[in-house]
């Protein structure tokens, strides 16, 4: 299972994929979770140590890495390097793993946008499009609004793309526009999650307005959100109400993709 997990900054989606990789960690599958925001914070929501996170380092801030397997220095443009670079072992010696779950960083390209053609945004599309196509585990992406780490060549071996966003008209608007993105390189599974949802008419507003996606299925407003970052904490552990409806989720996505 080969998950991308985007929405909106602040909607819910680095609370979702941490529920998810223990909901699949449960199961006994193995889950490589990689933290693609420019921003990341997936670990905290794992419950890494802070002496764990400190020790991670950004595959898009080794410079060394990048010019050992693209013979080129980090930032270099117009210049000549490999296209293609040796990544297969990347996800192993880079990864932290914590409960039979694997972190990995991919940290951001300072031009951002998909047509930066540098040597650390090809070790970037290389290494995800060798995670998503060789790889034997579930991948979750936890992404930024956008879909800067993935391409037309990676975009069948997602199996879904899950966009959650929050009962307002803002966040379903976001939602909107990562739709339009993932259709462009041709992602056909997009999937709605509603985050924060209080009660029946959260779930009917969102199902309402939904961008012509179908709803997954939802992620209460619980305290214990607050509780477990507050005292780095695992939150599946936390919230038997939310790890129930990751559970679901789950479920429904096996269903989905083993049709």
């Amino acid at each position: 299972m080969k998950l991308a997990i985007t929405g909106k900054g602040g909607v819910g989606k680095t609370t979702l994929t941490g529920l998810l990789a223990y909901a699949y960690a449960a199961q006994g599958r193995k889950v490589l979770a990689i933290d693609a925001d420019p921003s990341p914070c997936l670990g905290d929501a794992l419950g890494f140590s802070k002496e764990t996170l400190r020790g991670i380092q950004p595959i898009a801030e080794m410079e060394e890495l990048i010019l050992e397997r693209t013979g080129a220095q980090k930032g270099q443009y117009g210049g000549y390097f490999k296209i293609n670079p040796r990544v297969d072992d990347i996800p192993d010696r880079f990864s932290a793993l914590n409960r039979d779950i694997k972190l990995l960083q991919l940290g951001s390209v300072d031009t951002g946008g998909s047509g930066c053609i540098c040597p650390e945004s090809v070790l970037l599309k290389s290494l995800v499009t060798n995670i998503l196509l060789a790889r034997n585990e579930v991948v979750l992406m936890d992404m930024y609004a956008g879909v800067e780490h993935l391409g037309r060549a990676t975009a069948d071996s997602v199996d879904a793309m899950l966009i959650v966003a929050e009962p307002t008209a803002r966040s379903l608007g976001t939602a909107a526009q990562i739709r339009d993105l993932a259709g462009d390189i041709k992602i056909t599974r997009l999937f709605l999650v509603g985050s924060k949802v209080r009660d029946e008419s959260d779930r009917e507003f969102i199902q309402k307005n939904s961008p012509g996606l179908n709803v997954l299925g939802f992620i209460s407003a619980d305290p214990a959100v607050l509780e477990a970052d507050r005292n780095g904490l695992v939150l599946y552990d936390l919230a038997p109400t939310l790890a129930a409806e990751a559970q679901a989720i789950v479920a429904a996505l096996d269903q989905i993709i083993t049709k």
